[in-house]
């Protein structure tokens, strides 16, 4: 019986889960580790240095306790910061999550296209680039969320939370003159991986119908491509699951989906 590979996926919080599910579904094979570094959140209460001052030990800790074949940074704010610094010191694959501005761009009508991501992660330099790069002549709005990825951990850990709040951080996205307006936004980036968490009430809460632009599939496939071809799932495929606060999670019944029906250790 060969052993399985094992992933580790880590993120601020909550929100890489949903990259994790989509990564469970392309390698079920797979262990899964999964680390909400729930002691430093949300990421964008913090500066660019202290962030990697954090996350690269951070992480290294956790490749020497968990000896994973591949580290996905399920994070966006911790991607556009520390990916370079993680792969100089350390030798194994990386892959990040950075905002989808490519595809939007590419498949928006309108040429009308909205970033929906932290403040930290839309003043980055490394997102007016892929702009710069990628936007194809469309005109991009970008939208700094203070709230929304607090609101999507609420959500998820039961907490009651409002529409009218969720509904506010939503409202710039959306630039134009109704569902009629040739010129109205199209696409929206979600630049934050907490985000899909709340994307049915997104869908029904915003103004006029539009495209979402979740890169979970894409993050699933590159990991995918890295680890090479799927093997036969095993028992010893589980799933684990560590907050750095060292809280233990009460959340089984919410996580199990995320973990393709393992119950996280």
């Amino acid at each position: 019986m060969s052993t399985p590979p094992t992933i580790l996926v880590f993120d601020s919080g909550l929100g890489g889960l949903t990259v994790l599910r989509e990564i469970v579904r392309a390698r079920p094979d797979a262990h899964f580790v999964y680390v909400a570094d729930d002691a430093f959140f949300p990421y964008g209460h913090h500066t660019e240095d202290e962030i990697i001052a954090r996350v690269v030990p951070l992480v290294g800790e956790l490749i020497r306790a968990h000896a994973p074949d591949l580290v996905v940074i399920a994070c966006n704010t911790a991607s556009t910061l520390v990916m370079s610094h993680l792969r100089d010191a350390y030798p194994l694959p990386f892959v990040g999550t950075v905002p989808a501005i490519k595809p939007a761009c590419a498949s928006s009508k309108t040429r009308r296209v909205s970033v929906l991501g932290t403040r930290g992660t839309v003043k980055r330099e490394y997102t007016r680039k892929l702009i710069s790069d990628f936007a194809q002549g469309c005109e991009v709005t970008l939208v700094g969320s203070g709230e929304l990825a607090s609101l999507a951990e609420a959500a998820l850990s039961g907490q009651s939370v409002r529409d009218e709040d969720i509904a506010a951080e939503l409202a710039p996205c959306f630039v134009g003159n109704g569902a009629s307006d040739p010129a109205r936004t199209d696409t929206v980036v979600l630049a934050c991986t907490h985000y899909p968490l709340l994307l049915e009430r997104l869908r029904r809460l915003a103004p006029w119908t539009v495209d979402w632009i979740d890169p979970a599939p894409a993050i699933a496939r590159r990991v995918a491509d890295l680890l090479g071809p799927v093997g036969t799932e095993t028992d010893e495929a589980g799933a684990e699951m560590i907050f750095t606060s060292k809280r233990p999670h009460a959340l089984s019944a919410a996580l199990t989906p995320f973990f393709g029906g393992r119950v996280p250790a």
